[in-house]
């Protein structure tokens, strides 16, 4: 097995084990029993519970990144590209969404300066949607309903059915179209 692959199932094991155990629950033991490695293979890749957290928080900031960049470039509308890349990266529901509230959890749990990348990423995220296009205060007010109902599913409060769900991810893409009157 490849090192990088590795150090993928590494950190797969540590986001299963906070998202099914808890964080309270995530010891480099117990990552090394979940990915079926020796404690000395998990520690050739990270030192400590900090640089397993680090990691899994860089993996999982890297990995939406790299979904919302892809999405914005495929976008071939220039106003509101980045709204609608945060909107569908968010609602996509899929690993990238559900291994980023993992990783988030752990670094709040264990060591909350770990997300200092992440807070800078998001900074960046912040700056490229009030620039891309739309009124300024909208595509805030858009992020931050998407933010919204991802911590309220993070915490389960209020949530959803997968109906009402598609409908607000539709409105707030629509509302990037500029069609915010609807």
């Amino acid at each position: 097995m490849r090192s990088n692959s590795k150090r993928a199932l590494l950190l797969e094991a540590a986001a299963r084990i906070v998202k099914e155990e808890g964080a309270a629950k995530l010891t480099l033991d117990a990552v090394a029993q979940e990915a079926g490695v020796s404690k000395g293979g998990l520690l050739h890749h990270f030192a400590s519970k900090e640089a397993l957290i680090k990691g899994l928080v860089e993996h999982i900031t890297d990995t939406f990144v790299a979904d919302m960049e892809g999405r914005v470039k495929r976008d071939q509308r220039e106003t509101g590209k980045w709204s609608r890349a945060y909107v569908a990266s968010t609602f996509q529901g899929g690993s990238e969404s559900d291994g980023l509230t993992t990783a988030l959890i752990a670094a709040l749990f264990a060591k909350p300066e770990l997300l200092g990348r992440f807070r800078e990423q998001y900074d960046s995220w912040q700056n490229e949607i009030q620039s891309d296009g739309m009124d300024p205060v909208l595509s805030t007010i858009i992020r931050l309903a998407t933010d919204g109902l991802w911590f309220a599913e993070l915490f389960g409060f209020g949530l959803l059915d997968d109906g009402l769900r598609s409908q607000v991810q539709a409105r707030l893409t629509q509302w990037t179209e500029g069609e915010a009157r609807t």
